[in-house]
């Protein structure tokens, strides 16, 4: 019997941010890495030509998910209209972007409320205000959701970890946002570096998700490359094997190039060398693992 695996990517800034065209010749070799799919942020205006993007993705034999940016400006959770309001818009463009490139996928912190890197702190709020906040979001998905049915896209809600948002840590967090929501146009996104800080078992929150599983990230505990780390990827690829989990997994490494004390380690930096050789393995020991979750379900 023959066992088909998931496509496997990586994110586009694993070369560059931002990604122009310049970058285009990384879709080759994506590909020779053993790549199926790159994952794109949305470009913002100027960036990227979209019908091009589309023929040069497509033309290296790959596929294309999306990863949404949100900011203050454009915020489900934001307790300004104007923000709200702009947060919805650009949901439904991120639809019409993915449709554009012909991406089924737009994955990310789609409520919004970014922390860290807005450069903002945590506040207590009272159960009375996160209500208010919470049915802002669900509406707003609910909006932008009908927008990516049209256009057949899906949006992935992802769990980010306490320091990056207050409002979705956990994969139990994103299930809540989503049921509540109730379209199928709207799913849940895990990352296991954001899953090996906030749930309690990585596998058992997969199972949790279940069917709500429309896209999935394979980064390390130190969100370097798969294998590098303490993550349990048997245990991962057995639970993703038994959801029935046939999406694209893709992987987001952030390089640590210099470990001296001092030098923060939470911010993309760009690549210094070429990366290919462990980019390669590393997607190869993700296959394996797959494998081998898929040959023991399957009694091979």
């Amino acid at each position: 019997m023959t066992i088909t695996l998931n496509p496997i990517g990586v994110i586009s800034m694993f070369y560059a941010r931002p990604f122009t065209k310049e970058h285009f010749a990384t879709f080759e070799r994506m590909k020779k890495a053993g790549a199926d799919v790159i994952e794109l942020l949305v470009p913002e205006p100027g960036e990227l030509d979209l019908q091009e993007t589309r023929k040069a993705i497509a033309d290296a034999g790959l596929s294309c998910v999306l990863a949404a940016r949100v900011n203050l400006t454009r915020d489900l959770a934001s307790p300004e209209e104007a923000a709200r309001k702009a947060g919805i818009a650009y949901l439904e463009e991120c639809a019409e972007i993915a449709h554009a490139l012909d991406a089924k996928i737009v994955g990310g912190p789609l409520y919004g409320a970014p922390m860290v890197f807005a450069g903002r702190a945590p506040t207590p709020v009272t159960p009375e205000a996160r209500r208010i906040k919470m049915d802002a979001i669900i509406a707003g998905l609910k909006q932008a959701g009908k927008r990516a049915h049209d256009h057949g896209v899906v949006l992935g809600v992802e769990p980010l970890n306490r320091f990056e948002t207050d409002i979705c840590n956990t994969a139990h967090h994103a299930i809540e946002i989503v049921d509540r929501v109730d379209q199928a146009s709207v799913g849940v996104m895990l990352d296991t570096f954001h899953m090996n800080m906030e749930d309690f078992d990585l596998a058992d929150a997969i199972r949790q998700t279940g069917k709500r599983l429309v896209h999935f990230q394979a980064n390390e505990n130190n969100r370097g490359f798969v294998g590098s780390g303490h993550i349990n990827w048997g245990s991962v690829a057995r639970a993703l094997v038994d959801v029935a989990y046939h999406g694209p997994i893709v992987l987001e490494p952030f390089r640590r190039s210099d470990e001296k004390a001092g030098v923060t380690l939470a911010q993309w930096r760009a690549p210094t060398e070429n990366e290919d050789e462990a980019l390669i393995h590393s997607i190869h020991y993700l296959k394996a693992a797959l494998y081998f979750a898929n040959k023991t379900n399957k009694g091979l």
